[in-house]
């Protein structure tokens, strides 16, 4: 059962990944104010304690790059290693928090996430784990968001498809603003349920397999190049 959403979130972890089949990236610049996002930080973090070494990894991103200076080895390092990598943010301005923007600039690199020799991610699963502050019925056409909350999924799954990653439905708690103590920790089981049983997801197969993206060399200037090889 999730513990209570006012828990407080660890302060403080190493840079250095150690490694596991399920990588989870918590970016959200003030988790402390975050009900939602703190207490599902927290229960992966107690699954993360509970499970084999190798199992789950969880890393708070604010946490460890307060200065904005990203470890992209020991980030590719931790990517490398898992088959199924989690975003778990708030939607800003209806996509990512600035610092996972600037993780993906920075980390999925041309040759090495994508593009000629960019293979590192190819196979693996991507699920994005967000909140939103607005309720469901606000992303509609006759409301204040104007869209269906899927128009905003694109940039999401492109990313994955460039990757060659398989972009899995993504979880989602609208209204976080204003949700009840139980529904966040509802929200909280299920996230952690669905942690602990992958890959043993009962859609997963039926899941199309990713687009093949095929980016040429001559993509990116020739300095660019030289440097990713």
């Amino acid at each position: 059962m999730a513990s209570s959403p006012v828990a407080p979130a660890v302060a403080s972890e190493p840079k250095a990944a150690c490694g596991a089949e399920i990588l989870v990236l918590v970016a959200h610049p003030e988790l402390e104010q975050s009900r939602t996002n703190r207490c599902l930080m927290n229960e992966a973090r107690a699954l993360q304690s509970a499970s084999p070494a190798g199992r789950i990894e969880v890393r708070d991103l604010y946490a460890l790059y307060p200065d904005y200076l990203i470890d992209i080895t020991a980030e590719q390092a931790a990517l490398a290693a898992a088959r199924l990598v989690v975003w778990q943010q708030p939607i800003h301005w209806y996509g990512m928090p600035p610092l996972l923007k600037l993780w993906v600039d920075d980390v999925l690199a041309f040759g090495w996430a994508y593009g000629p020799g960019g293979t590192a991610l190819r196979g693996k699963d991507l699920w994005l784990v967000a909140s939103t502050g607005g309720p469901e019925d606000s992303y509609r056409p006759d409301s204040y968001n104007r869209y269906f909350f899927d128009a905003f999924l694109p940039p999401y799954e492109q990313t994955a498809a460039l990757c060659g990653m398989r972009f899995m439905p993504p979880l989602l708690l609208h209204g976080a603003h204003k949700a009840k103590e139980a529904e966040i920790a509802a929200h909280a089981e299920t996230y952690v349920k669905r942690l602990a049983e992958y890959p043993q997801w009962p859609e997963i197969d039926q899941i199309d397999e990713c687009p093949d993206c095929v980016v040429p060399l001559t993509a990116r200037p020739i300095e660019n190049v030289m440097e990713a090889t």
